[in-house]
């Protein structure tokens, strides 16, 4: 598999064997011959929201309060957190611009930016933990037909209704009324 799925999706096909992933949509920050490491994007955290987040670690909100909730971001270092956000906010060697105008940014900054209206990204999403592989692992998952790959495009990224993106990422790639057959070459739809 070729490098560079960085900025794209991956969906979890019925045949992913990890339950942990079942159902859901990660998207890819990095992918290089080393390893790879994404965010789920579709797996909220129904008893932490955003703004109670923020209040916890003592962050000054002074903008209308930030709604939304926080992401199970994947089974990795689940209490480290990662801001996945619209590239219009920027931290000089902090933020990692990822494609397609998308960011993230994994320090305090950018949390006190999230409650302030002049510093906030337009789009945000907030995870704890995250999806890692090492070198040839997530190769490996795509050539086993585990993940289809699409396109992380912001309006998907960004969704507000968490619950429907795996269907919406399915639909997207012609896949969305269960239609299984033989995927071609690792998992592209």
């Amino acid at each position: 598999m070729a490098e560079g799925l960085a900025g794209r999706v991956l969906v979890a096909t019925p045949q992913m064997g990890d339950p942990r992933f079942a159902r859901t949509v990660v998207y890819l920050v990095a992918h290089t011959q080393q390893y790879a490491m994404g965010l789920v994007i579709n797996k909220p955290l129904e008893e932490i929201t955003l703004a109670g987040f923020l209040a916890h670690f003592q962050v000054e909100i002074t903008a209308p309060e930030p709604s939304g909730y926080v992401m199970a971001g994947g089974p990795v270092e689940r209490e480290r957190g990662f801001v996945l956000h619209s590239d219009d906010y920027q931290e000089a060697e902090q933020t990692i611009a990822v494609a397609n105008g998308i960011a993230m940014t994994a320090s305090r900054d950018v949390l006190a930016a999230l409650g302030a209206a002049h510093r906030r990204p337009r789009h945000a999403l907030l995870a704890l933990g995250y999806a890692g592989w090492d070198p040839g692992q997530l190769d490996d998952e795509i050539r086993d037909n585990a993940w289809l790959i699409g396109d992380g495009a912001p309006d998907l990224v960004f969704a507000a209704d968490k619950a429907a993106i795996w269907t919406d990422a399915m639909a997207r790639m012609g896949r969305g009324n269960g239609d299984w057959a033989v995927l071609g070459e690792g998992g592209h739809a």
